[in-house]
């Protein structure tokens, strides 16, 4: 596949679970705080680098959103999209299709499910797609390449998939 775009799509970090807070409004938690900027790093150092984000806007993805991107050698731009909030396959794939086509590299900070089940529609069930069948866990980050335009995509491969852990 002759990758011309790359999506990036990214869990939030692990949040925290304060007593009395919606669950819109739940903050990262210390492993989150912690795990988020590694994520960052990573990206900047494998050249993974968004020119666009959009990321749902639950307090713990925005969050997860400013401590990667503090650690980015740019700072792209990021779109907030209620949408993402609880968002299944069809509202991430809807996201993707607004995106204009100049956007080579585009990056998607949403939940669980919605996060694993478009990676791997996108890049199949195949032996590359084991981690995330496994688990996609919190600040974990899987990158796509595609030579689908965003308002056709349909299939990518799996080029690379960060854990925090590892």
């Amino acid at each position: 596949m002759d990758a011309t775009r790359r999506l990036i799509v990214l869990r939030h970090a692990k949040s925290d679970w304060p007593d009395d807070v919606p669950d819109h409004e739940r903050p990262l938690g210390p492993r989150g705080l912690r795990d988020a900027p590694k994520l960052g790093r990573w990206l900047g150092d494998h050249g993974y680098v968004p020119d666009r984000v959009v990321c749902s806007t639950a307090r713990r993805t925005r969050e997860t959103w400013e401590r990667v991107r503090e650690a980015l050698p740019e700072k792209p731009p990021v779109e907030y999209d209620e949408d993402l909030y609880g968002a299944g396959l069809e509202e991430f794939l809807e996201a993707v299709r607004r995106v204009p086509a100049q956007v080579t590299t585009l990056a998607l900070v949403g939940h669980e499910p919605g996060v694993s089940e478009l990676t791997l529609q996108l890049a199949g069930y195949g032996d590359d797609t084991r981690l995330v069948r496994a688990k996609f866990p919190t600040g974990a980050a899987a990158v796509l390449a595609t030579a689908d335009t965003w308002a056709d995509l349909a299939t990518a491969r799996l080029e690379a998939f960060f854990r925090p852990r590892d």
